[in-house]
């Protein structure tokens, strides 16, 4: 598998089609179908631009995952946390609010 293969997996993983994630790597879409053809490589600020949406850059570069294996977050977990990441601070801070109020709804969160 090559960088092309294993970023096009990620954006697969963060649920995201070439358009949504070209936007989230602020390149236009014809981009983005290059570097996963694999016919363009690309640079340090479409991989900084692109970690802060949730990809796991060194998996894209090498083919091995970051972190520890037995702390990893479920994938429900992890696509959450990512599409965290892709939001904008303002949606950020509303979704912190929401989760708080279903959790502590559910009763098993307590902000205290």
């Amino acid at each position: 598998m090559n960088i092309g293969e294993r970023l096009r997996e990620e954006r697969a993983r963060l649920g995201l089609n070439q358009g949504d994630f070209a936007a989230v790597a602020k390149v236009s879409k014809t981009t983005q179908f290059n570097y996963e053809k694999g016919e363009r490589s690309p640079d340090a600020a479409y991989l900084e631009a692109v970690a802060a949406a949730g990809v796991d850059v060194l998996y894209v570069l090498t083919g091995n995952r970051s972190g520890l294996s037995e702390n990893r977050l479920a994938d429900d977990e992890s696509m959450l946390l990512n599409q965290y990441r892709a939001m904008e601070d303002s949606d950020r801070a509303t979704f912190r609010r929401m989760a708080s109020a279903l959790a502590e709804t559910a009763g098993r969160y307590s902000d205290d």
